[in-house]
């Protein structure tokens, strides 16, 4: 399936996408005091995988607490972050992760810090982070989007890649990175850093609610009219 280049059309539905989600939802804003130091903001996401995001942020919290510094962590051993991490999903791979992220960046920069990264443009500080172990594309616009760093980039979990792939504005089989780029380019020029995490806050909240894996509840969704797999008669296998 192969997309129009440029914002055109796209663009208006994203519009039309976001004012139907705030009037259903209403805001879902990020306070200030919620842009976190882009270090939590990486450990949180290397942790994070298939699990809670309330439990992530508690366990990020607990590893800083119980260790002292980042340095610390990563120089900690694999069994006692295993037990720290013991109700994530994955508590081994995600403590094996996350040690050998936090290993990386001392090796490279001397000590757990991304301030460098300040200075870089924003796809190249992605692409920097995408160098790290477990940090993908969502993990990389995470930490660019929600720390303090506050920069445009969108972060696509498997809700919004889900729901963008229904609406029809990603090709059905995108991967993250490619979902990414296809949607980058046609984001209203106009929104700020913090319309964009809005943005993905109420989209995952629809894959959350009516926009589930293997169904739909698309006479509810606030995305219906501009949605393919609605107009299509959406997803109910066994209905």
């Amino acid at each position: 399936m192969q997309l129009p280049l440029g914002p055109g059309p796209r663009t208006g539905t994203l519009l039309r996408i976001h004012a139907a989600l705030i009037d259903h939802f209403g805001r879902i804003t990020r306070p200030d005091t919620k842009r976190r130091d882009p270090v939590w903001t990486l450990v949180q996401g290397v942790i994070g995988a298939r699990s809670k995001t309330a439990l992530s942020n508690a366990a990020t919290d607990a590893l800083l607490e119980r260790f002292g510094s980042w340095e610390a962590v990563a120089a900690a051993p694999l069994r006692q972050l295993t037990e720290i991490l013991s109700r994530q999903t994955f508590p081994q791979q995600s403590a094996r992760r996350l040690k050998d992220c936090l290993t990386m960046i001392i090796e490279q920069r001397g000590s757990v810090d991304l301030r460098h990264l300040s200075n870089l443009p924003t796809g190249d500080a992605m692409a920097w982070l995408e160098t790290l172990p477990g940090i993908a594309r969502k993990i990389s616009a995470g930490i660019v989007n929600t720390s303090i760093f506050d920069r445009r980039a969108l972060v696509i979990d498997s809700h919004h890649l889900r729901v963008m792939q229904r609406v029809g504005l990603v090709p059905p089989k995108a991967d993250t990175v490619r979902a990414y780029d296809a949607i980058m380019p046609v984001l209203p020029s106009e929104w700020t850093a913090q319309d964009i995490d809005e943005h993905h806050l109420l989209v995952k909240r629809v894959g959350q609610t009516y926009c589930r894996p293997s169904r739909t509840d698309c006479a509810a969704c606030p995305l219906q009219a501009d949605c393919q797999t609605a107009q299509a008669g959406g997803l109910n296998p066994g209905s």
